[in-house]
């Protein structure tokens, strides 16, 4: 198995369960946000995972340009249409690259004010990790509304395996 298969395995496995979890907010609880300053929405968190599909856009072609805006949506619904949608054209995209091109670099940030060259397939584990990252306080979301968190890689106090 190449790497950009076990990428790609990983990837699939890992959006199955954030739309596990994107999907058991209830949708009259999209406009949840926590008291603290700088947090957002549910619905403007769930369309973080857009972004960062965004973002393996950018490095199938090559260029990192992060001055375009968040997209924005009507109602939680149509930000899970458009995750569905978004990812399936993300993953006939990173598919399509060669070994050639999944091993290239890019110019991408890597600190405050600092680009560096780096390779296209790290950037794409690097998005993966944040994606995970995200799930996890979108989960916290979850506890925070009342709904019931499934299990993510192991049992969940609403979904035990026993």
């Amino acid at each position: 198995m190449t790497e950009k298969e076990m990428f790609i395995n990983n990837w699939q496995r890992e959006f199955g369960t954030t739309l596990k979890i994107l999907k058991a907010l209830p949708a009259d609880k999209s406009e949840f946000k926590p008291s603290a300053p700088k947090t957002r929405s549910a619905k403007e968190l769930a369309t973080v995972f857009i972004q960062e599909l965004g973002i393996v856009d950018m490095v199938v072609k090559g260029k990192i340009d992060f001055s375009g805006q968040m997209p924005s949506f009507k109602t939680y619904d149509d930000v899970l249409k458009a995750l569905e949608s978004t990812q399936k054209e993300m993953l006939t995209k990173v598919k399509g690259m060669s070994e050639t091109d999944w091993n290239a670099s890019i110019s991408a940030p890597v600190g405050p004010k600092q680009m560096a060259d780096v390779r296209k397939a790290d950037m794409l584990w690097m998005m993966l990790s944040d994606s995970i990252h995200h799930r996890g306080q979108f989960s916290i979301y979850l506890r925070l509304v009342g709904a019931k968190v499934p299990s993510i890689y192991g049992p969940s106090a609403d979904e035990p395996w026993m």
